[in-house]
């Protein structure tokens, strides 16, 4: 186990070495950082002695290690647009998507685990098939398009729900929640919704397939021969094992939800990282995009190696293989 994980942190470092360079490149290289923050009458002595304040006189590989030096500890530069520092824009924006992809994260869940399971053990049911033609809308369907679908039956036609923000927040620290006010969980609805429909229909199609060749192999005929109750059959030894790579997709798609939220926080204005992003590109904010960047990479590498970690722990033939 021990092996696996220094193998499995020796590859997330080569990975986020990769993904600093992209981002050292996306500060260095789009756009010219000392036109951006002076003025416009800026003399070219002035603009001179900025680019040696901000180190681009250097050598590349030398400005390459003094923004290495910089991201890990924690200095992410300034915002050019907000003027304050990128990383308590992050801390601040941070909460609210948090608070969105867990919401999403727990709906597909609870909601494509049990239609999965259904469409499994009655394949040609009216209930099925009707299950199956109405996934293929949620995963074809562009996310931009249920939002504002869902905006307008339930927020300008029926008034029940908002169409945008977050509602009233509480502080805890340095952390803002919805969760402890009413208005926050009314606003949380339709952009929960709109994120996680796409996971839900991909867990649900996961589960099912899984779940069918499962039960067609020799030990569920074996249990089922030996008279074994059908819940026992069906959920303790059938679904458990179709559950493993629910875990891997699942990973996979909060790591995804966190990166891809930014339709979802345009089209509903939610103010957490995506909104923060998009605004960050369309007024050229460098150190936002450079730090969005990083954060996503991070996540994605932190997100995989946990989730490596639990298939090694649940499925023991990986820990013999590797052994």
């Amino acid at each position: 186990m021990i092996r696996i994980l220094m193998s499995r942190l020796f590859q997330a470092l080569l990975v986020m070495l990769a993904v600093t360079a992209i981002a050292f490149l996306m500060f260095r290289y789009v756009g010219d950082p000392v036109s951006i923050m002076s003025r416009e009458d800026a003399t070219q002595a002035e603009e001179e002695q900025l680019r040696v304040a901000l180190g681009l006189d250097q050598p590349v590989l030398v400005q390459y290690g003094q923004f290495l030096g910089r991201v890990v500890s924690g200095d992410l530069g300034v915002s050019y647009r907000n003027q304050r520092e990128v990383s308590a824009l992050i801390a601040e924006k941070a909460s609210a998507t948090l608070e969105l992809v867990l919401i999403a994260t727990t709906l597909s869940l609870i909601v494509g685990i049990p239609l999965g399971v259904l469409c499994a053990l009655r394949p040609n049911g009216l209930i099925s098939r009707l299950v199956q033609s109405v996934s293929l809308v949620g995963i074809s369907m562009p996310t931009f398009v249920t939002g504002i679908m869902l905006i307008l039956i339930f927020s300008v036609t029926l008034r029940w729900l908002p169409s945008f923000g977050r509602g009233e927040t509480v502080a805890i620290g340095w952390w803002t929640t919805g969760f402890l006010t009413a208005s926050g969980w009314r606003a949380l609805v339709l952009p929960a919704i709109t994120l996680a429909l796409y996971s839900v229909t991909l867990i649900m199609r996961l589960v099912r397939s899984e779940m069918i060749d499962v039960l067609a192999t020799d030990y569920i005929r074996y249990a089922r021969a030996r008279g074994l109750p059908k819940y026992y059959t069906n959920f303790k030894l059938a679904l458990r094992n179709a559950l493993m790579p629910v875990i891997t997709v699942t990973g996979l798609q909060i790591g995804s939800l966190i990166a891809f939220a930014i339709v979802t926080e345009t089209v509903f204005q939610w103010p957490g990282l995506g909104l923060l992003f998009m605004q960050a590109i369309t007024f050229v904010d460098i150190p936002v995009m450079t730090a969005y960047l990083l954060l996503v990479g991070a996540m994605f590498v932190g997100i995989n190696t946990i989730v490596d970690l639990l298939y090694a722990i649940v499925d023991p033939r990986l820990r013999t293989r590797r052994a």
